[in-house]
């Protein structure tokens, strides 16, 4: 990763919402919820698109660890009030996205005051106006944070596996989700499926459940099959699309970013 500040476009100036922001969020943790927001984000690039991943995971965030880096700039510098947000995005540029970074392990971040986060959130819509598609690793779970953030996103996935908890804290996450704002645009990404037809099932199982007890139908954004080079770029902290960029995750993951870039 480059040490220079990350170039943001000031072209084309769009007005200040989340249109272009995805959430990718979850109920639970362990369902690959930080895995595949940094291989949207570089599919996204891929597709010639100006992206951004903004970790907001905040006291747990984890990306820069996934992809090896140690980054010069983090979401604390921000609240400490010494750069503001622009100044800590900082080019990946092995995958041609830009990052910014939380601070791991910092729980002060996580219990930062709904002001401060709303202040934040306000700020990346702002930034976002610079971008195509900023995409959001939100917390595992619906709390106060993952709310206040994930609030303006144009589109939010969901993602889960075929586990019963992962399902059932997935429909809890729209259920309230749901609640707070039924206009949400919610979908369902199935991760770590045996098979197409296994993941079919598993939103069906979830898509159901909804239907019975919100009547509404979320819909699917598409299903990842489980795969070993999944596992070996997160040892090797390698993007999945450097390393083995035509395995059957990869192109998944970017057949949903397809469908999201409107491709």
């Amino acid at each position: 990763m480059s040490e220079h500040l990350a170039t943001v476009p000031r072209t084309n100036v769009r007005p200040l919402r989340g249109h272009n922001v995805v959430a990718v969020a979850s109920g639970k943790g362990g369902v690959g919820k930080t895995w595949f927001s940094i291989t949207l984000t570089h599919a996204l690039a891929r597709l010639g698109r100006r992206a951004l991943l903004f970790d907001g995971d905040l006291g747990l965030a984890n990306v820069d660890i996934q992809l090896g880096l140690m980054p010069p700039r983090d979401l604390s510098m921000v609240f400490e009030g010494r750069l503001t947000l622009p100044r800590v995005a900082v080019r990946f540029d092995d995958g041609g996205f830009d990052i910014i970074a939380g601070r791991s392990g910092t729980g002060g971040l996580a219990s930062l005051p709904s002001q401060q986060l709303t202040g934040l959130r306000n700020d990346l819509l702002e930034l976002a106006r610079g971008y195509d598609s900023v995409v959001m690793d939100m917390g595992a779970g619906v709390d106060r944070t993952v709310r206040l953030l994930a609030g303006p996103a144009g589109t939010t996935l969901v993602v889960t596996t075929d586990e019963p908890t992962s399902l059932t804290d997935a429909y809890a996450f729209i259920k309230v989700t749901r609640g707070a704002n039924p206009a949400a645009d919610l979908r369902i990404v199935v991760n770590m499926a045996q098979s197409a037809r296994e993941g079919e099932r598993t939103y069906q199982t979830i898509d159901k459940a909804c239907q019975s007890f919100l009547k509404f139908s979320p819909p699917l954004a598409g299903i990842i099959r489980r795969d070993t080079h999944v596992r070996d770029a997160i040892r090797t902290q390698v993007p999945l699309l450097t390393r083995s960029p035509t395995c059957e995750a990869a192109r998944d993951v970017e057949a949903v970013a397809a469908r999201l870039g409107g491709r």
